[in-house]
C-alpha cells in the first residue's frame, strides 16, 4: 500500500511517516518546506532503515500534484500540509484562507481525477472554540475563534459535502488536541522557526538557555492552580492514531470524525514542574496577562477513537517532557 503524505517533513507528519514505514506502508512525501527542513527525510530513513519518495512541491500546484499521482499510483492520502500558527492567522487571515483551502481543494480534485478516494485529514480541537462542557465529545457544538480554526472547520464541511456527492469516499477527520514530545531516537521532534507559539518548544528553549524565561499567560483561570489546562498528547501516540485511521478508511467508505487526545487535562504549571523534575533543569518563568481568546480548560473524550479505531494514547506526561528535551539536546 502506498500512502501519500502532504506536509510529511513537518512535526506530526514526520512522526507519522516513521510509523507508516514501521507498519509496512510505502510512503510518498509532498512538502514545500515552508515550515520544515529537507534533512528530516534522511532522519526518517535512518530511524526506519527504509526509503521514502520525496517531492519538494506545493500542494496548491495542480499540475505538479497531478504528475505525482500519475507516477506514484497512490492508495490513500494523509493531509497535513497547511499553515498552523493561530496568532499569525489573526493578523494575516487571507494568507491562511488562501493556502489552507486552496491546497485542500487542489488535493481533492487530483485525488478524484485519479480515483484515489481514501483520505485522513489533519484537523484540530480549535474547531470546538470555547467548550460548553468537558470532556469534549465529537458531537460538541462547533465554533471557531480564529481564522486558522475556521479553515479547519471549513475543510471539514467540504469533506462532508464531498462524501454526500460520492459515497465511495472513505474519510477520517482527526481533531488533534495538544501534541508534544519527540521520537525516542532524538532525531526528529518539534523545531519551530523563530520564537515558538506553543508551550513545550518554549519551555525547551528556556531550559536550553536560548530564551531567558517562560511567559505564563494568566494564573487566574478557573483551574486547580489558576493556569490553563490542556490535553497534551505524545506525538508518537498521535502518529499511531493515523495508522489506525488509514486502516479504517482503506476498509470502509464514509466520513467520520475522531478526537485524538489522552482524555486528561494538565495545567501549564504541571507541565513546567514535570519538565523540571524529569530533566533535572531549571525553567524560570513569569506570570503575564492572559492572551485574548484563551480558555480555562480543554480536554477530549477519547471513547469514540477507542471504540471505532481501537486506538488509545499510551505515553504519559513524564515521557512527553523527557523526549521533548532529549530531541533538543541531541539536535544542538
Amino acid at each position: 500500500m502506498k500512502i501519500l503524505v502532504t506536509g510529511g517533513c513537518g512535526y506530526i507528519g514526520s512522526h507519522t511517516c516513521v510509523e507508516l514505514l514501521n507498519n509496512g506502508y510505502n510512503v510518498v512525501i509532498v512538502d514545500n518546506l515552508s515550515n520544515s527542513k529537507e534533512d528530516v527525510i534522511n532522519k526518517i530513513e535512518q530511524i526506519t532503515n527504509k526509503k521514502v519518495t520525496f517531492y519538494k512541491e506545493d500542494v496548491c500546484n495542480y499540475k505538479a500534484l497531478d504528475g505525482i499521482f500519475s507516477k506514484e499510483k497512490v492508495d490513500a492520502v494523509i493531509h497535513f500540509a497547511g499553515f498552523k500558527a493561530v496568532g499569525e492567522s489573526v493578523s494575516e487571515p487571507l494568507k491562511y484562507y488562501r493556502n489552507n483551502l486552496d491546497s485542500t481543494l487542489t488535493l481533492l480534485e487530483v485525488m478524484k481525477k485519479h480515483n484515489c478516494k481514501k483520505l485522513v485529514f489533519s484537523s484540530s480541537a480549535t474547531v470546538y472554540g470555547k467548550p460548553k462542557r468537558l470532556p469534549i465529545t465529537e458531537d460538541s457544538p462547533l465554533h471557531t475563534t480564529n481564522p486558522y480554526g475556521s479553515t479547519k472547520l471549513m475543510i471539514e464541511m467540504i469533506l462532508q459535502d464531498l462524501y454526500v456527492s460520492d459515497n465511495e469516499w472513505g474519510i477520517a477527520i482527526l481533531r488533534y488536541f495538544n501534541p508534544i514530545g519527540a521520537h525516542k531516537s532524538g532525531l526528529i521532534g518539534e523545531d519551530p522557526n523563530g520564537i515558538p507559539n506553543n508551550l513545550m518548544p518554549y519551555i525547551v528553549k528556556v531550559a536550553n538557555k536560548e530564551l531567558k524565561e517562560l511567559s505564563i499567560f494568566g494564573n487566574d483561570y478557573d483551574t486547580k492552580d489558576g493556569t490553563g489546562v490542556r490535553d497534551y498528547i505524545h506525538v508518537v501516540d498521535l502518529a499511531n492514531g493515523h495508522i489506525k485511521a488509514i486502516e479504517k478508511v482503506l476498509k470502509d467508505s464514509g466520513v467520520d470524525t475522531y478526537n485524538l487526545g489522552t482524555g486528561k487535562g494538565y495545567s501549564v504549571l504541571e507541565i513546567v514542574n514535570t519538565f523540571k523534575k524529569v530533566n533535572n533543569v531549571d525553567v524560570p518563568y513569569k506570570i503575564v496577562d492572559r492572551r485574548p481568546g484563551d480558555i480555562d480548560a480543554c480536554y477530549a473524550s477519547i471513547d469514540k477513537a477507542f471504540e471505532k479505531l481501537h486506538w488509545r494514547a499510551k505515553l504519559e506526561i513524564d515521557e512527553m517532557c523527557k523526549d521533548s528535551y532529549n530531541y533538543v539536546k541531541k539536535s544542538k
